[in-house]
């Protein structure tokens, strides 16, 4: 089976949001940070189909769970 790494500019893109790396900063900084123990699917700024996306790969570990993951972490306060 053939695994690929995905990039958040991956990611971003794939999510249908501007994915360069200012945009990606501004997103998070917009956005994040997320409320303790907000999931990141149910961060009301998705649409129902990046909240699914978002659901789904984590759900299933599909390749693109690791940077989810890294989005995840970005959005949430450090403890």
């Amino acid at each position: 089976m053939e695994t690929h790494s995905h990039s958040m500019r991956n990611l971003f893109a794939q999510l249908g949001l501007p994915s360069e790396d200012a945009d990606i900063a501004r997103f998070i900084e917009t956005h994040g940070p997320l409320p303790e123990p907000a999931r990141l699917a149910d961060a009301p700024f998705w649409s129902p189909a990046q909240a699914t996306f978002l659901r789904e790969e984590i759900l299933v570990d599909a390749d693109w769970a690791e940077v989810i993951d890294h989005l995840n972490a970005a959005l949430h306060p450090a403890h």
